[in-house]
């Protein structure tokens, strides 16, 4: 059935809402729903926006690595977001992680729906979970992790499997960027920085700093045939971690960067995915790529579900563990069937977070 004259709020507040909501997007246009985007400036959010070709509305930015910073940008935010949400008068707000999109939508009672597989962002998720009026969480995290941050367990729609099927489920691999990058398949290595300046990494690591430094060294020695992109998350980071690798300037083997282009044909097409974050990680295993997650705190349910599952997912703490088990991964080399799309199959046998958030609002809509 029609959703035209239904109007739908989407916040992008962090780049994974552009990848993610990307298909539910498609399906809310083409079922004839008017849709108002709006976006937060953080990280690579923007640019992936502008990739997907969707119409959206610039509004507010990060907070950085402070709480005052983070109090003030949300409450300047919410001030910037408002005129905007009033005037477009939706008739649903969808979100992923957004505070100040709950918060307006709570208070100006407009139904809406939130997908949350991170409930380790403390913060975020107590001012998110009581606001939002349902809430799709994976199986594989415990519902607990939800209530004791102020869910309600009977708004709570559980799935079978995590986000990154939502956009992973429809994926088919594109060879071109190969021939953008100038790369062959299965001869370079992918790595990404930690979010350091994450609430829940406020007190581990410095804003600016990422172990990459001391994970790329050691790997490149032995393997200096590969070529290398370092993904960072800011500018700041950038700077520090090109003062830190500094002998390497001149080397074309090695690109650092904070934004690549179709990222998922970039982790497909990769010998292995290194991460100090969660979400490129996922996605790699799902693919089928040997992938190394390296952030320092204990493993995520998403992560132990992919081991579980038979996806290549690690989970590694010590420099010397990553460096170690990446040389193997490097040394073997990729499989003779890696580059098919039988990963297809396997994520297919799991549930679509997506498919469950355009049912449950155009039901909601429609009645």
């Amino acid at each position: 059935m029609s959703l035209a004259g239904k109007k739908i709020w989407i916040d992008a507040e962090e780049p994974k809402v552009g990848i993610m909501f990307k298909s539910l997007i498609r399906w809310f246009k083409d079922a004839g729903a008017e849709l108002m985007i709006t976006a937060r400036d953080f990280d690579s959010t923007f640019q992936i926006l502008d990739d997907t070709g969707f119409d959206y509305i610039k509004v507010g930015k990060h907070g950085g690595n402070t709480l005052k910073g983070k109090l003030r940008t949300y409450i300047e935010r919410l001030n910037d977001l408002f005129p905007y949400v009033i005037q477009f008068n939706p008739d649903f707000f969808v979100t992923f992680g957004s505070v100040e999109g709950s918060r307006i939508s709570m208070g100006l009672q407009i139904p809406s729906i939130g997908i949350s597989d991170e409930p380790r962002s403390i913060f975020v998720s107590k001012q998110l979970f009581p606001a939002i009026d349902k809430l799709i969480t994976a199986d594989c995290i415990p519902i607990e992790d939800y209530i004791k941050l102020h869910a309600d367990r009977e708004k709570i729609i559980r799935y079978d499997g995590i986000d990154e099927i939502a956009w992973l489920s429809e994926y088919t691999p594109n060879p071109k960027i190969l021939e953008d990058f100038g790369i062959e398949k299965g001869k370079f290595v992918l790595m990404r920085s930690e979010p350091s300046f994450a609430s829940y990494f406020i007190h581990k690591l410095k804003p600016d700093e990422t172990l990459l430094a001391e994970i790329f060294p050691p790997i490149f020695k032995k393997h200096s045939d590969y070529k290398y992109f370092l993904l960072v998350r800011t500018e700041e980071q950038e700077k520090w971690l090109r003062e830190k690798l500094q002998q390497y300037s001149d080397n074309d083997q090695i690109v650092i960067t904070r934004y690549l282009p179709n990222i998922v044909d970039l982790c497909f097409y990769a010998a292995l995915v290194i991460s100090g974050g969660g979400t490129i990680v996922r996605e790699s295993a799902l693919l089928g790529v040997p992938s190394i997650e390296f952030f320092p705190g204990e493993t995520a349910p998403q992560e132990i579900f992919l081991s579980e599952n038979g996806f290549p997912m690690q989970h590694l703490r010590k420099i010397k563990e990553i460096v170690d088990c990446s040389i193997k991964i490097l040394e073997k080399g990729p499989t003779t069937d890696r580059f098919t799309l039988d990963f297809r199959k396997k994520i297919r046998k799991f549930e679509n977070p997506n498919r469950i958030c355009f049912e449950y609002v155009k039901e909601k809509l429609l009645n």
